[in-house]
């Protein structure tokens, strides 16, 4: 009762503030679209709040947090549109959340809904051993996969098996950050169907194998290191630990796949993916907001193919599974919410030295006085922002930033487009909200029994791990 009377009490208290303090937002000069130029730092209560809402509430109030998540969510993103109806007026608030919804978060959601689905009716039967080098394996063909059919994709495909190898050992939080660190982020760097940065990039007209052939060996370097530190504390854990795997005299089921085809409606999906990528044919304009009709047909594609996966899968595939809706419907209503509120950050470093001047030092990390890009930065800075932001509009805004112009990025300026293309999809890896396929993953997990530490926990894992190892990066590629 405590925790609900703290949440009544200071939530209205900081929208009292936001509102007596924020100063106006001004439409840009096309009379659509929010401008950063003019936002003061009230405008990012909404976001702050969301955000410690979901670092926060599930460690003092686990029950709260579970059955009530999607209402937090909710009353932040309510916050954020009422806030601009109030400042900006409806004409400009109904775009913005037309622009935001109808172009990043509906294709964000069903391309994720899609690989959720279809992956879980792949069912992988007979017995799987969870020994540290049957996990290394696992964790090193997703890893491999994940620039195949996507971090989502593999990620949805092999953690339930992981999962069942395992669920004899005590330990195995370890298990899941890893495989969080690798299949679910690093592994989706090599190409625009890894990773939506990527595939965002892609469609500014960065080359299909760009980024295979400048971020291979940095992508390589990273998972060598996460794959040995995962093996050492696996195999030290494995045989520390009393329980012992089943024995293997026993007879057991042979492996095989269930669902199989369904491994066929992940390759449309990704055909899909692709034919959006390439083909134009022309606009469907919406109050302002221009939708490629070839994104349309990928949009509905996704959704037939997923629908031919859920009516022919039998039952008992998803079944042994423990297919259950859950993660998506967390991911769903999170990011909901993360998508409106983030329009005033965005917006807010997007004005770069003409916004607010507590975010003009952006700016001037990422550029020497004479404006040229300070690589090391680029990397750094979109990857902080990705961590705590959207990583897909983050990459859109230093992309921007460093020039636009696709061209002349992928040549002249190569290596800033290099550290803006690693420090989104790595990064990404540090928080649960960091990637859409973090909080899947680990909803799966904890649907398992399997005790995963809280936002805050979870980066303490992350930031020991991972930063030491994004400083050698930095040394070493950049």
């Amino acid at each position: 009762m405590r925790v609900k009377r703290f949440f009544y009490q200071i939530i209205p208290f900081l929208l009292f503030m936001f509102f007596a303090f924020s100063q106006p937002a001004f439409a840009t000069s096309s009379g659509t679209g929010i401008s950063g130029k003019n936002l003061s730092l009230w405008w990012l209560i909404p976001f702050a709040g969301l955000f410690f809402s979901i670092a926060i509430t599930p460690m003092i109030a686990p029950r709260f947090w579970h059955d009530h998540y999607g209402k937090l969510a909710a009353f932040w993103g309510f916050a954020k549109i009422i806030s601009m109806l109030v400042a900006i007026g409806f004409k400009t608030t109904l775009y913005e959340v037309l622009d935001v919804y109808l172009l990043e978060y509906f294709p964000f959601i069903i391309l994720l809904f899609s690989l959720f689905t279809i992956s879980g009716g792949v069912s992988v039967k007979g017995y799987l051993k969870g020994t540290p080098e049957f996990n290394v394996l696992i964790l090193f063909i997703g890893t491999t996969l994940a620039s195949i059919i996507g971090t989502t994709g593999a990620a949805m495909l092999l953690i339930r098996p992981l999962l069942r190898a395992n669920e004899w050992r005590q330990k195995k939080v370890h298990i899941v950050v890893f495989f969080i660190f690798l299949v679910a982020n690093i592994g989706g760097s090599l190409t625009p169907l890894g990773d939506p940065p990527l595939f965002m990039g892609f469609l500014e007209g960065v080359h299909f194998f760009w980024t295979t052939t400048r971020l291979f060996w940095p992508m390589i370097f990273v998972a060598i290191i996460l794959l040995c530190l995962y093996y050492l504390s696996d195999r030290y854990l494995f045989y520390k630990q009393e329980s012992r795997p089943p024995d293997d005299n026993i007879t057991r089921e042979p492996l095989n796949i269930e669902g199989g085809f369904n491994l066929l409606l992940l390759v449309g999906v990704l055909g899909l993916v692709l034919f959006s990528g390439v083909v134009r044919i022309g606009d469907v304009v919406v109050y302002h907001v221009h939708l490629r009709i070839a994104n349309i047909i990928r949009d509905t594609g996704m959704l037939l193919l997923t629908g031919v996966s859920w009516f022919f899968t039998p039952e008992q595939s998803r079944i042994a599974n423990g297919f259950g809706w859950a993660p998506i419907l967390e991911v769903g209503k999170l990011f909901a919410a993360i998508f409106i509120t983030i329009l005033a950050p965005i917006a807010m470093i997007q004005a770069g030295n003409e916004g607010e001047a507590t975010l003009r030092f952006i700016r001037e990390f990422v550029f020497t006085s004479n404006g040229q890009p300070i690589n090391t930065m680029f990397f750094w800075v979109t990857g902080m922002f990705s961590t705590f932001l959207d990583k897909t509009p983050t990459y859109l805004v230093f992309f921007n930033a460093a020039g636009g112009d696709a061209q002349i990025l992928m040549h002249e300026f190569s290596e800033t487009l290099k550290a803006i293309s690693m420090g989104a999809v790595f990064f990404g890896s540090l928080t649960y909200i960091g990637n859409a396929s973090n909080l899947m993953v680990r909803s799966i997990a904890e649907s398992s029994d399997v005790d995963m530490p809280s936002f805050v926990g979870y980066m303490l894992w992350s930031f020991s791990i991972l930063i030491p190892i994004f400083i050698v990066v930095t040394w070493l590629f950049i």
